[in-house]
Formats: C-alpha cells, structure tokens, sequence
C-alpha cells in the first residue's frame, strides 16, 4: 500500500515538474519577439529607421497580433515619410483598444505633414484627452496654432511643454520662429539659440540656422548673420534665396566682391529673378563698376517694370557717375511706384536751388 502510493506521487510529481517545464519553454517561445521588440525600439530611437522597421517586422512575423511592434513600425515609417505604410500599419494596430493613444499621436504627426489639418486636430484633440502630459503632443498642438496663426496659444502652448521637457529642442524653435513673425527678433534670437544648445551634431536643424539668419540681418548684427547662412548653404547651396540673402547682408559688411560672388551663384540658378541683378548692381556701385551695375539695374528693371528700390539704386549709380539729370529722372519714376525713400532724395539732389 505504502509503495502504491510512493509510486502514485512519484508519477504525480513528474507529470507536474513535465507540465510547469512545458509551460516554461512555451512561455519563451511566445516571448521571442519581445527582445526583437526592444532591440528595434533602440535603432528607432538612435533615427536608424530602415534597420528598425525590418526588426519591428521580424517581431510582427513571431507575433501577428503584437500591436506595440505596428505602432512604432508607423512612426518609422512616418520619420522616412512613407505615410501611407504607416497608415496601413496604424489600422492593423486598431484592433487593439489599448493603443489608441500612440495611434492618434503618429496620426497627427502624418496629418500635419501632409497639410490634413483638421484630421490633425481630431487626432490631436483625441491624443491630449487619453495623455495630457504629453510634450510631443502638446508640440504638435504648438505647431497646428502657429499655422494657425494663434501665435499666443501657441507660445502657451510651447511653455507647457517645456515645462514637461525642457531639453525640446523643436520646441525652443518654434518659439523662436513665431518671435521672428511678431518682429520681436532679439527673442527670436534667443530662442533658437537656446534650442541649438540640445542639437545633435549629427542631425543640425538648418531651418532653425535660417530663422537666425534672417532675425539677425533685422537688429544688424551681419557678421553672425553670415556665419549662420554658411551654415545653410553648406546643406542646400543651391538654395536661391539664401544665396541673396546672404550677399545682402555681405554688403551691409563692405564685402562686396563676395556679395557678387553669391549674385552670380543666384543668378546661375535662376537668370529671371530682378532681385538678384538689382543687389548685384549695388555690390558693383560700391566697387565702383558703374558701368557694370548700370547694367544689372536695367536687366532688373526689364525684369520687373515697377521695381522702385532698383530705380533708386541706379539713381545713386549715376549721380556717382555725374549723371545727376539721369538720376532725378529715376528718382521720379521711384516717387512715382511709390518707393519711400525716393522723396526725401529728390529734396535733397534734384529741387533747384
């Protein structure tokens, strides 16, 4: 009897230690996908997206219904701007009620960069009642008020999420961007300058670099202004606007040969815009080519019959070059377009005295 039973609880035990190791090897087999999981979220967060999506995938592969994959599979996609793919992947994670919030977070960061405005605030809306505290969030609800034009919501809205993350670069930006619109440009200068502290060397923000540029062009500070524009054009030096931009402020530093050099650049790119020939003249008046820069005034004001600043600009061209009869009539021909500063000058050269 003793040894029936010493049997009985033998098997007993065996059957229990066979069942919790299956159970064991089931459990790691099911949980597979899960280091997979968390070694993509690692490529996503170093901006290593393509790599990171064929993980998220090989994850998805073991685990069908592994809803936390597809979500950050779609924001991957969303930083490479293949919107319809994370679209398509965002649906398949629908299914899981638990998820909504990262669904209509990535679905507002879609909707914003494809100008679906109004599907960006419902997703947005939506995302801000499931996590208020969310400063990504609160970014893109920024950004949809500047666009906007709510500029004081949106630097409340920016506060906030500072106040969450102080280190938001993106954030500091924006405030920036919108400091620049409302002509407050030494805020504007602080701003971006405050945001470039938390850069990435390796990924620079060079619209944030163009901003500078421009804010710092209004309160004259040229030579940093400059500075900022190589920074730019080293990314995009085909970039037409910039390249007059920068010689623009060139001249305001007495560097008008380099000036020149950027006109040329401009010009190459687009041999139709009179704003180029116009500063390209006044770069040349300042070298003393009158010749030259007479030249550039008519071909800008070929280009555009009612440009009064290149009026004015020959008019200082030829009264240098002792042609006083030729400036005061371009004189005129500006007072007539309207240009501000032409009747002040024609009080000053061109009244009988």
């Amino acid at each position: 009897m003793n040894y029936s039973k010493e049997i009985f609880f033998s098997l007993l035990f065996c059957i229990i230690s066979v069942s919790i190791i299956s159970q064991t090897d089931t459990a790691k087999q099911e949980n597979l996908e899960v280091p997979i999981y968390k070694a993509a979220c690692k490529l996503l967060d170093s901006a290593n997206y393509k790599d990171a999506i064929s993980m998220y995938k090989n994850a998805i592969k073991i685990n069908p219904t592994y809803y936390q994959a597809f979500n950050k599979m779609a924001f991957a996609k969303y930083k490479l701007k293949d919107y319809k793919g994370a679209e398509k992947d965002l649906i398949k994670s629908k299914k899981n009620p638990q998820n909504n919030f990262d669904i209509y977070k990535t679905l507002a960061l879609i909707y914003l960069d494809t100008k679906k405005y109004e599907e960006a605030k419902v997703s947005l809306d939506s995302a801000i009642l499931l996590n208020p505290d969310d400063s990504e969030v609160l970014y893109s609800q920024a950004k949809l008020m500047f666009l906007g034009k709510s500029y004081k919501l949106a630097l409340s809205t920016c506060e906030a999420a500072l106040d969450i993350n102080p280190r938001y670069m993106e954030v500091y930006f924006l405030k920036g961007e919108i400091k620049y619109l409302q002509k407050e440009y030494n805020y504007a200068i602080k701003e971006i300058t405050d945001g470039l502290k938390f850069e990435n060397a390796a990924q620079p923000n060079y619209d944030a670099y163009k901003i500078r540029a421009k804010a710092r062009y209004e309160v004259q500070d040229y030579k940093n202004a400059v500075n900022d524009w190589n920074l730019y054009l080293e990314a995009f030096p085909n970039d037409e606007q910039s390249l007059i931009l920068r010689g623009i402020n060139k001249i305001e530093l007495n560097d008008n040969t380099d000036a020149i050099v950027d006109f040329d650049a401009a010009i190459k790119i687009n041999p139709k815009n009179p704003m180029s020939y116009n500063y390209r003249g006044v770069a040349k008046g300042e070298n003393k080519q009158f010749v030259e820069a007479l030249k550039d005034f008519d071909t800008a004001i070929k280009l555009k019959f009612d440009y009064g600043s290149a009026f004015v600009n020959r008019a200082a061209v030829k009264h240098a070059s002792k042609d006083k009869r030729g400036a005061c009539e371009d004189l005129h021909k500006a007072d007539a377009l309207g240009d501000e500063m032409a009747p002040q000058l024609i009080e000053t050269y061109c009244k009988l005295k």
